[in-house]
Formats: C-alpha cells, structure tokens, sequence
C-alpha cells in the first residue's frame, strides 16, 4: 500500500483486534463524560471523546514503553 493511500484512511484500525476494545473505550468516555452517542450528537461532544480516547491511548502506549525499559 503506498504512503499516501494509507494517509487517506486515517480510521482504519492498524490491528484489526483492537476494534472491540477501541469501541468498548469509546462508549465508557461517552458515559463518563454524559455524551449520547448517536447523529443527533454535536461535533464539540464526539471531538470531546475522541480527543479523551487519544489521550488514554497515548498514555497507554507510554506506560507499555516505559515499562520496557525499567
């Protein structure tokens, strides 16, 4: 796949078996944070949640690299 068809699909998930977890995450944030998911949900309130899910994931990935090299 070529580097500029791949930026061109920015929700495609890299692992495929995350999907579930990924979603799992999403719906808890959305609770957490009194967020009804649906069409009628405003652009402000799913950026708040998707900003919220990139947040855990990078902390996520930080904590799982840190922890290779203690």
């Amino acid at each position: 796949m070529a580097q500029q068809d791949r930026s061109n699909n920015n929700n495609e998930l890299l692992i495929p078996q995350a999907a579930q977890a990924i979603e799992q995450m999403k719906l808890e944030i959305a609770s957490e944070f009194g967020v009804n998911l649906g069409p009628e949900t405003t652009s402000r309130a799913n950026g708040s949640v998707g900003g919220e899910i990139t947040k855990r994931l990078v902390r996520l990935a930080q904590q799982s690299m840190g922890s290779q090299f203690h």
